[in-house]
């Protein structure tokens, strides 16, 4: 039997409160805040299938809180991505966990066009590679998002 190289797509198991929990670590291990609010919408984030939209998190918020307004929901997503705890998918606006929240870092996603699921790449190879090429052209990346459409096995095989 091989062992699975260091690059290969993680599948992650879907546990919303230990991912929660793993971020409460990090922001007490960071000196960072994980107010009432954050961590609702984090664990909003962590609970859905597939990624979120801002405006669909203020809908559930508003279950709890009647007082939840824009501002409060785009200041807790802007913490978490921030602080490395969730990624923004650029293309279709909305926001997943990120499976390694206590290590800042950037990752491409592949995105389904049927069932709108994203899927984490857990290799750094990629950004590597984009950040070595832009300091080569004398260019300063200050962020990077990768994010391949497409279609998912499950939904090809249906």
């Amino acid at each position: 039997m091989s062992a699975k190289p260091a690059h290969a797509t993680h599948h992650h198991i879907h546990n919303a409160k230990g991912f929660v929990r793993e971020v409460s670590v990090a922001c007490a291990q960071r000196g960072l805040r994980l107010t009432e609010i954050r961590m609702q919408v984090l664990g909003l984030i962590a609970a859905s299938e597939k990624p979120v939209k801002a405006y669909d998190l203020l809908d559930q918020l508003k279950d709890a809180r009647s007082n939840a307004a824009p501002p409060t929901v785009y200041r807790a997503l802007d913490f978490l991505i921030d602080n490395g705890f969730i990624h923004k998918l650029q293309s279709i606006n909305a926001y997943v966990s990120c499976h390694h929240p206590s290590v800042v870092h950037q990752v491409p996603f592949l995105i389904c066009d049927e069932c709108e699921s994203a899927t984490e790449i857990c290799d750094e190879r990629v950004s590597g590679l984009l950040s070595d090429q832009a300091m080569a052209l004398g260019f300063r990346a200050r962020a990077q998002t990768l994010e391949v459409h497409g279609i998912c096995k499950r939904c090809a095989t249906h």
